[in-house]
């Protein structure tokens, strides 16, 4: 059976490389790119790809793609590819739902069996970083520091956990709206659905949400 492959990577030569590597193998076919986080949501949602290859720094966030099309396609597996080995990336991604945490100096041949494994039920993460994973559920305070990740806030689309990454920076709603290219009312409607989905009265209760996350 053929293991459909949805890569989202901003970085065109990274897509080339990543599709070469996966159908050098016939078992794999690449169904569909995306070069940013609402093209990643919007392409799963369309071809239902058995795996999401996610870059975790492309524009509006592989994580918050992560999320989204894990709460909306619970059977597609999602697999970030990346260069971050901070752990602010590793343990969001695996909040978000990522059952994969690559890194992008892997050996390409390395690759498709790391999806399969994944597909097979396993979770998929360099043994380099197995260390990290394991000192994260030791430590409460890196529990706490994720605490902001959960619940509710799986909730959130694509385009708000655009803005609320942009609210966590102290933007404004007339900056978010220039970065986002945005009306400022529509912006103002994508604060209040974060806070009603995440259960805050004002940015003021956000912001002391930000502050305690980071502690």
């Amino acid at each position: 059976m053929t293991i459909r492959v949805l890569i989202a990577d901003d970085h065109a030569p990274t897509r080339e490389d990543v599709r070469a590597a996966l159908e050098h193998d016939a078992e794999f076919e690449v169904c569909a790119e995306a070069v940013d986080a609402p093209g990643a949501v919007a392409g799963a949602l369309r071809e239902r790809p058995d795996v999401c290859l996610l870059d975790v720094h492309m524009p509006g966030r592989g994580v918050a793609a992560a999320w989204e099309i894990h709460a909306r396609l619970p059977r597609t597996k999602v697999v970030m590819l990346t260069v971050s080995r901070a752990d602010v990336d590793l343990f969001a991604a695996l909040h978000a739902g990522a059952l994969g945490y690559l890194l992008k100096d892997m050996d390409p041949r390395s690759l498709a069996r790391a999806l399969q494994s994944v597909l097979a039920g396993e979770v998929a993460i360099p043994r380099e970083l197995v260390g990290q994973v394991v000192e994260g559920f030791r430590d409460p305070s890196a529990r706490r520091r994720q605490a902001f990740a959960e619940g509710s806030a799986q909730q959130l689309t694509s385009r708000e956990w655009q803005v609320l990454e942009l609210l966590r920076q102290n933007l404004s709603t007339a900056q978010i709206a220039r970065r986002l290219v945005l009306s400022p009312v529509t912006v103002r409607t994508h604060v209040n659905a974060i806070l009603r989905k995440l259960q805050l009265r004002d940015r003021d209760e956000l912001r002391r949400h930000f502050s305690e996350a980071d502690r």
